[in-house]
């Protein structure tokens, strides 16, 4: 039971993840939900990191080449807290860099444990197995 709970808990947070990440790169790319705040210039390197949330937060989200896409997605989550909040002050709390060094511990986990169930790379490595299996016998 706890095992069946633990993977559904994982595909959940993966999803949730992902569906955020999303918006956040539709918000500065296709100006969803109001788009960029008032007084935010939209620079080359606020357009990069928007393209990077869009296509890795769908990646993630449909759990389709997580690993890779998590690492990216950590990666730039580190990037935004060091460029954009760390000059701020040191602790994260005081910069208002919370949601960058949170999101890029949650996808560092997802880029180390892949997917979970219920995601395509699942489905893709459980095909894979069972034609492997099926070539063996």
């Amino acid at each position: 039971m706890m095992q069946r709970l633990a993977g559904a808990t994982h595909a959940l947070l993966r999803i949730v993840a992902g569906l955020l990440f999303l918006h956040a790169g539709g918000l500065k790319i296709f100006g969803w939900f109001g788009g960029m705040p008032a007084g935010v210039t939209m620079t080359p390197l606020l357009a990069w990191a928007g393209w990077i949330e869009l296509v890795c937060g769908t990646l993630i989200l449909l759990g389709l080449l997580t690993r890779p896409a998590a690492f990216i997605a950590s990666g730039e989550m580190a990037f935004a807290y060091f460029i954009g909040h760390f000059p701020n002050g040191f602790w994260p709390i005081q910069n208002h860099g919370e949601t960058a060094v949170l999101d890029c511990f949650l996808f560092l986990f997802f880029a180390a444990n892949g997917a979970g169930p219920a995601s395509l790379d699942s489905l893709i490595w459980k095909r894979r197995d069972r034609s492997a299996r099926l070539a063996a016998a």
